[in-house]
């Protein structure tokens, strides 16, 4: 095995994902130690990132989530200081990060991504649901883990849903519903992950049920026909490659019943806890979690 010299593992953070990322971050380090790993525990929110060079830290495992830690800032920081990190470069963190431009990136590449626009306070609810549709989803751009997001069902309701987004976030967007299955697909390196199928209660996959509700049911494999699954992950790398990213990281969709998928975003560094979905297709592919966590470390890069 490769020596990696001292790896932090940077958790945590001042996102309002924080809560997770701790989760993600405790879950890697364990893995790490349990292969030999020289691996500690570094928050961003508590030290200053560039303390890592005086800790003579040869790699960091990036288990940011969020802002300051998933958007192109922590990756540009360990950039000047030449310190090699897991998951996408600057660049490709920046535009995951921004629900927005990731779509504008797909819409460009031919990359089937549901119809959106952005939102304030002074737009005209009626004639936005007149151009989405019924219901549309309200959401906040850059944020993560169903922060702020709300399905909304009628036109008196896009304006609550409007300001809980924009607590969030000064830039809100509204997308059309795509009803469907809810799929994930996670990459590692350029190989393609088995894809997880997600039944969520009353079909609602918000932060509760990610991360807390154990009623939530994941299928994997994820029953459909083979070659169905395969057209599906050769169109997510495809969906990888325009945005830049690389490393790990998972794409979540909607199959419509009429087999049409439609890529919805791309997390550029998921979640690593007891619930998460990128385990889970790994898993399924033979990869048990601390191999997992290991692969991801080993490709590990400067820019």
């Amino acid at each position: 095995m490769a020596d990696f010299g001292k790896v932090a593992v940077l958790m945590g953070g001042r996102s309002g994902e924080r809560e997770i990322s701790l989760m993600t971050g405790s879950n890697v380090l364990e893995a790490l130690h349990r292969k030999g790993i020289d691996a500690q525990r570094f928050d961003p929110a508590e030290r200053s990132i560039f303390e890592l060079v005086r800790d003579g830290v040869g790699r960091a495992f990036i288990a940011l989530h969020g802002r300051y830690g998933e958007d192109g800032t922590v990756q540009g920081a360990l950039e000047l200081m030449e310190i090699p990190y897991t998951g996408s470069g600057v660049m490709a963190s920046a535009l995951c990060l921004d629900k927005l431009r990731t779509k504008l990136v797909w819409q460009a590449s031919g990359i089937p991504t549901p119809r959106g626009e952005t939102i304030t306070a002074a737009t005209d609810w009626t004639a936005l649901a007149q151009r989405l549709g019924l219901p549309l989803v309200v959401k906040p751009a850059r944020e993560g883990s169903s922060i702020g997001i709300t399905k909304v069902t009628s036109v008196e309701k896009i304006a609550p849903a409007y300001a809980l987004a924009a607590e969030h976030d000064s830039l809100v967007i509204a997308e059309e519903f795509i009803a469907g299955r809810e799929l994930t697909a996670a990459f590692l390196g350029d190989r393609a992950l088995p894809l997880v199928r997600i039944e969520a209660p009353a079909g609602n996959y918000d932060y509760q049920n990610k991360y807390f509700n154990d009623d939530t049911k994941y299928h994997c494999p994820s029953g459909l026909p083979a070659a169905q699954e395969a057209a599906i992950q050769a169109l997510v790398m495809r969906a990888v490659a325009a945005l830049g990213c690389s490393g790990w990281g998972r794409a979540d969709l909607i199959l419509r019943d009429d087999g049409s998928p439609f890529l919805l975003e791309m997390n550029t560094i998921p979640g690593m806890t007891g619930h998460s979905l990128v385990p889970m297709a790994a898993r399924a592919a033979g990869i048990a979690f601390d191999d997992l966590a290991l692969r991801i470390l080993e490709l590990a890069h400067v820019g």
